[in-house]
């Protein structure tokens, strides 16, 4: 394979990277939305679609080791094709809480209370959208300053989850026939919570690819894990 054909087919990697994160972070709105409206017809639809995500991963996956197996690539052509077996690999499990929350919307019963128990959650969608839009960014631009910038906004995503988590709790406290329905919501919002950590995780694989140095990066503060 000529370094022409090399680079054509990095390239048509990077594509692949960027159509898969494109719906992830799609995906990632249109669950807390259905969620919202109970809209079960898209909840069973995100499910199905995990599966596409699932092959999308696996075969960049396979491509990207091929590569690295049947040719010579240089240093940096290794250090891309590792970033984005990885990031692959976040987006996917990204996508795994995408069809959890699907699935909690699909096993709790009717809730009348659902929709200030959820209020902060649409915001927590837009917040990570927005990280993983800017992470894709900085990717295809190879963009490491960008990359670092990123995890701050994390620090509002947890602040979101953890004032949706005390309006959860307050609530199952007055109503203890409903704390199994309000364990789940919650599970919804830790959801949200961790597909950000996984952008960030993207972040410093993004940081990788371009400087040749891993590095973990943190938001101000790490968001405690939280029972009811």
């Amino acid at each position: 394979m000529t370094r022409h054909v090399l680079e054509r087919e990095l390239r048509q990697l990077q594509d692949e990277i960027l159509r898969l994160g494109s719906e992830v972070e799609e995906n990632l709105g249109v669950a807390v939305e259905a969620l919202r409206r109970r809209d079960m017809v898209r909840a069973r639809q995100l499910i199905q679609a995990d599966e596409w995500i699932n092959q999308r991963r696996i075969q960049i996956g396979m491509r990207g080791l091929s590569l690295i197996a049947t040719q010579q690539p240089f240093a940096s052509d290794m250090r891309q094709i590792a970033a984005m077996i990885e990031i692959a690999g976040e987006l996917e499990r990204i996508h795994d809480y995408v069809k959890g929350i699907a699935k909690i919307n699909l096993q709790i019963d009717e809730v009348y209370y659902l929709e200030p128990l959820i209020a902060l959650y649409p915001q927590m969608a837009v917040k990570t959208q927005e990280m993983l839009r800017g992470a894709l960014d900085a990717f295809v631009n190879r963009d490491a300053v960008l990359a670092r910038q990123i995890p701050a906004a994390d620090d509002v995503v947890d602040d979101l989850y953890k004032s949706a988590y005390r309006v959860i709790v307050r609530y199952a406290a007055q109503t203890p026939t409903a704390v199994e329905m309000a364990n789940q919501i919650e599970w919804a919002g830790h959801n949200l919570e961790r597909s950000a950590d996984r952008v960030i995780n993207i972040c410093e694989w993004i940081i990788y690819m371009v400087t040749g140095v891993f590095a973990e990066l943190d938001s101000e503060y790490e968001t405690p894990p939280l029972t009811m």
